[in-house]
């Protein structure tokens, strides 16, 4: 086949829904601004109120700043091909998108990683909290974030251009790793390799997530007052992590084993990932934890002169 930095990629995903283009374009406009808007609430709110410039206020506007950029990298494209007669992206495109979703991925689940072990700092070691967590410690950890997942990224979509391509067809909405692995006609070892040191990696992420958590638990057993602080901070976190791992195995049981299903179904699983997670982030946070809930209802809520 031709050199790779040459091949335009067709994304089979809409085929099934020429008819219907102009509903889809609407609900699709509408889900991407209201979650630029919830998000963005959310981070002006934290940012505005210094009583909220606490770490895991500025690791929910890490969150919510790493949901518009996942949203980002699905919502433009899909709009795009919902007005166009010709749903094609090139090489240089998909990769672009490729590394954007799997950064926003990556990054999400260390931030929650993060979150679990900033939320057993502050609940099982309260008094000894602020010396464990000053401003120094929440500016390394969200480096780390940052640099940790363009790591895994940036390895991931070096592997994926070393392969030679013999097929064009993608038959998603959107270019991700796995799909584009599967139009290679050399050998992947390397890629499934690479695949398998990923979930290892996620796997030991998802071990400390469930450790923070039995020790959060006891502790919230022991005193009300953890009770408490355990239903307004962990549990919105809680929830927050098991819509995204959910979302992460659809997606990549859709896109191992889903080529037989119905189009529309394959669509809602390879999106799902990259709406819901961004969506439900902000508005489950921003409803669990008073402080940020008052401050909203307080600023929608202000009239001049009154």
């Amino acid at each position: 086949m031709e050199n790779n930095s040459e091949v335009v990629f067709v994304l089979q995903g809409l085929n099934d829904s020429l008819t219907n283009r102009q509903m889809y374009f609407a609900v699709a406009l509408m889900s991407y601004l209201f979650t630029i808007f919830v998000n963005l609430t959310l981070i002006v709110t934290v940012c505005l109120e210094r009583t909220l410039h606490e770490p895991i206020y500025i690791f929910l506007c890490n969150l919510c700043f790493n949901g518009i950029c996942g949203a980002s990298s699905f919502y433009p494209k899909l709009l795009h091909d919902l007005l166009s007669d010709s749903n094609v992206i090139t090489y240089a495109g998909c990769l672009t998108q490729m590394f954007v979703v799997y950064y926003y991925i990556f990054c999400e689940f260390t931030s929650l990683t993060i979150m679990a072990y900033d939320r057993y700092l502050a609940i099982c070691k309260p008094l000894q909290y602020p010396m464990l967590m000053p401003v120094q410690r929440v500016v390394l950890l969200l480096l780390l974030t940052w640099c940790f997942s363009l790591l895994e990224t940036i390895i991931g979509v070096i592997l994926t251009t070393r392969l030679p391509l013999c097929r064009r067809h993608i038959n998603r909405i959107l270019c991700t790793n796995w799909e584009v692995v599967k139009l290679s006609c050399a050998n992947t070892t390397s890629s499934n390799i690479y695949g398998i040191v990923l979930i290892f990696t996620h796997t030991s992420q998802t071990g400390l997530i469930l450790v923070s958590y039995y020790h959060l638990v006891r502790a919230s057993l022991r005193l009300a007052s953890n009770r408490r602080k355990f239903i307004q901070t962990c549990v919105p976190h809680l929830a927050t992590l098991l819509i995204f791992v959910s979302s992460q195995v659809f997606d990549s049981i859709y896109s191992r084993y889903g080529g037989g299903t119905l189009q529309v179904l394959q669509n809602l699983l390879a999106a799902e990932l990259l709406v819901v997670p961004p969506l439900i982030n902000p508005i489950i946070y921003g409803i669990n934890l008073h402080q940020i809930r008052a401050r909203i209802i307080l600023n929608f809520s202000y009239k001049p002169g009154s």
